[in-house]
């Protein structure tokens, strides 16, 4: 008898289609790897698996299936129209996100029906041609995404219009003369839309609820920028008037119900320019224990819930700090006064005081009301200083040798600087619990931030870089250790007691599909990474790849690489543990002054205290979300802040020639990074007229056509600063030839 086959009968391309249709359309919510499809179906032949790829491809081209990854996919069931969010194009190649997904479905502008970025549309599915991309055509704009606008007004002798920064709409917004506030030509202004387009009139109709200041003057474009955004750019006076009323003096009864820390040595660690210090160390010896104090501005007592100045914090959710101003979240009577724990003041702080070991083990710890008086007020860079005089390399290494005797006593007369031993005692503390941190597992990225000096009218007079050096970490490492010791104590009630609700720093794993895709990039420079197994071991694979890179041409590319492969931070009472830093509980306790979601957390740590019953989840999962989201958008105002100033700087360095790198590759051209000064700008895909240029996304790279010429993120590159358009935030740059180019 002859033995069957393997694999049995050959399939045509038809006789597959009818049987993977009929295996998907069994299992219409299951998303199926190939794993999976080639088991069940019994396909065990390289021909018979690779017709099952190319037909599930082709089903997936005719939306029967729905692609979800690579590997993977599902059952399309959704309908003929659907719901998503509209994202406009400068170059009218608009986009539809639906509902529930992260796919981008093409829109032309004929078929956007006036929509802007951002707006919830209804919109429905065209009639797919051969060979062309799924398209859609917008049917109905269920709620717009912002009503106001910001941009330069240009006023005619019979009309007037606002021109946006974006400029991403075809038709301006015109602005009947009576409707102009006493704007001028090239005054900044917000718009508010009073019609929107409709099919008899294709223009939005505005009036002016704002005038700015001129073009280019620096409150006017600061304040563009936060308007641009939806962000406050002015402080309501009743609310204000408010927080006047509050005197901030430490009472008998305050005295009385707080643990006094009045008498322990204690000081706060900030930037140098800062007014709101919201935290402060206190640390003194117990035996041969230290107890080290975080003690944290006790914002709650003084804003009481549902108080106008509270639905304001609530309705920010975050202080906003961009170049040259913080917009804070509390009125600067409380922020920076009432609240700031200023030196030699009486201040009340909700505090979590723990005992520590000389190797930083926690050996008890508890969360108090206390009231403090600061010794000293230190700019990181003093204490920097300090460290550094007393033998501290940076970064490493243990932080004192004169601390301790040969037999391990505690020696301090050889110490330099005031307030020596308490700073080198927390620095070694802190630097225990960093390396026991990264030992289980936090994700080291160690980032450098863009800082401008800006003279008295704003204008950038320095760019520079700032990387965190010790004093920076030590402050870093005792909040971390409070903030996780919060949520711990809420998170993990004991035996038989259930959790009650808090809100959560929360951070997701890795996405999975990134991972893989730097897994397999880095292969071709010899590096490993493990994407498979638990958190921790997934997380010090990224550590190690850090440190193997550490100084090698590839460092920058692979780190930024794996940077865009880590989620976002967020707020939720839903807890999924903190994946950056390895952590199973995490929370915002720290800054009240500057957060709402902190604020929340002493709240509810209070009420906990007292007896009180678990608090509403909707409710606080309504303000975590909130406060996420402004979160989000006071970063992109700081960012778009850091881009003026580096293009409003640059602007005094044209034709310059500068070492850069490649630190953003897209279709339409190459970003480089400056070496000197980390400023950005664009080399336009026009202006790379030597070739053909091939962009391969999954690579990070443009390829020539012709010459094979590759432009790689991360490569060092020579550039040229060629434009610098303040009004449109945009830098550009040209190459500039190297010698061995110029010879040929």
């Amino acid at each position: 008898m002859a033995k069957e086959k393997k694999g049995g009968k050959r399939l045509n391309k038809k006789q597959m289609a009818e049987m993977l249709e009929q295996f998907f359309t069994s299992q219409p919510d299951k998303t199926l790897s190939f794993k999976e499809i080639f088991r069940q179906l019994k396909l065990n032949t390289h021909p018979q698996k690779m017709l099952a790829i190319d037909t599930m491809e082709e089903m997936a081209w005719d939306d029967f299936l729905s692609r979800v990854s690579d590997t993977s996919y599902k059952l399309n069931t959704s309908g003929q129209v659907q719901e998503g969010i509209f994202v406009r194009k400068a170059n009218g190649k608009n986009s539809v996100i639906p509902v529930g997904s992260d796919k981008p479905i093409f829109v032309s502008e004929r078929n956007s029906m006036s929509a802007l970025s951002g707006d919830r549309v209804r919109f429905s599915f065209m009639a797919r041609r051969q060979r062309h991309i799924k398209e859609a055509q917008v049917i109905e704009i269920l709620q717009r995404a912002k009503e106001t606008f910001v941009g330069r007004l240009i006023v005619d002798r019979d009309i007037a219009f606002l021109v946006t920064q974006d400029n991403l709409y075809a038709h301006d917004i015109l602005i009947p003369k009576d409707k102009l506030k006493g704007g001028k030509t090239d005054d900044k202004a917000v718009v508010h839309v009073t019609q929107w387009p409709s099919p008899e009139r294709k223009n939005m109709i505005g009036e002016v609820v704002d005038i700015l200041g001129p073009m280019g003057e620096n409150n006017a474009e600061m304040h563009a920028i936060l308007a641009q955004y939806g962000l406050p750019y002015k402080y309501p006076k009743a609310v204000e008037d408010a927080a006047k009323k509050i005197s901030g003096e430490v009472t008998e009864k305050d005295l009385a119900e707080r643990e006094d820390f009045r008498d322990v040595w204690t000081c706060t660690i900030d930037p140098h320019d800062a007014k709101d210090f919201d935290d402060a160390l206190s640390i003194r010896q117990d035996g041969k224990l230290w107890e080290v104090g975080v003690h944290i501005a006790d914002v709650s007592h003084y804003v009481t819930e549902g108080s106008i100045i509270d639905k304001e914090a609530q309705k920010r959710a975050t202080s906003v700090y961009l170049v040259d101003r913080t917009i804070p979240m509390l009125p600067e009577h409380l922020c920076n006064f009432v609240c700031s724990l200023r030196p030699d003041e009486e201040k009340l702080c909700f505090s979590v005081v723990f005992l520590l070991d000389e190797d930083a083990q926690v050996r008890s710890h508890r969360v108090v009301h206390t009231v403090i008086r600061s010794n000293r007020r230190y700019a990181y860079e003093e204490v920097q200083e300090l460290l550094e005089k007393n033998g501290v390399v940076d970064g490493t290494g243990e932080p004192a040798p004169v601390l301790f005797d040969s037999s391990h006593h505690l020696a301090p007369h050889n110490l330099q600087g005031e307030n020596a031993l308490q700073l080198l005692m927390l620095d070694l503390l802190a630097k225990k619990l960093r390396a026991e941190r990264f030992k289980n597992g936090s994700v080291k990225f160690d980032s450098e931030e863009l800082h401008f000096d800006v003279d008295e009218k704003g204008k950038p007079t320095r760019a520079y870089f700032k990387r965190s050096k010790d004093a920076n970490k030590l402050i870093e490492e005792f909040m971390l250790l409070a903030n996780r010791t919060v949520a711990e104590d809420v998170g993990k009630p004991g035996r038989g007691k259930k959790a009650k609700t808090l809100p959560y720093r929360i951070h997701e794993n890795p996405d999975p599909q990134k991972l893989e895709q730097l897994r397999e990039f880095i292969s071709r420079f010899g590096y490993k990474l493990k994407t498979a197994g638990t958190k921790g071991q997934t997380a010090r694979s990224i550590n190690r790849l850090m440190e193997d890179t550490e100084g090698k041409r590839e460092q920058k590319l692979i780190q930024t690489i794996a940077l865009r492969a880590m989620m976002k931070a967020k707020y939720s009472v839903h807890n999924i543990g903190h994946f950056g830093l390895a952590f199973d509980y995490y929370t915002h306790f720290t800054s009240p002054i500057r957060r709402y979601p902190d604020t929340m957390v002493h709240r509810l740590l209070t009420r906990y205290q007292q007896g009180a019953k678990s608090a509403n989840e909707r409710h606080y999962e309504d303000q975590c979300e909130h406060s996420s989201a402004m979160e989000q958008l006071a970063q992109q105002a700081e960012r778009e802040s850091i881009k003026f100033k580096m293009v409003e700087f640059m602007g005094e360095h044209l034709g310059e020639v500068y070492d850069a790198h490649i630190s953003g590759i897209q279709s339409f051209g190459i970003y480089c990074e400056i070496d000197e000064n980390h400023c950005e700008g664009l080399v336009p895909m026009r202006d790379l007229d030597d070739d053909y240029y091939d962009f391969d996304e999954r690579n990070y790279c443009l390829v020539g056509r012709r010459r094979h010429h590759v432009y790689q993120l991360g490569d060092p590159i020579r550039i040229r600063v060629a434009a610098a358009n303040v009004e449109k935030r945009q830098l550009d740059f040209t190459i500039e030839p190297t010698e061995s180019k110029k010879g040929k």
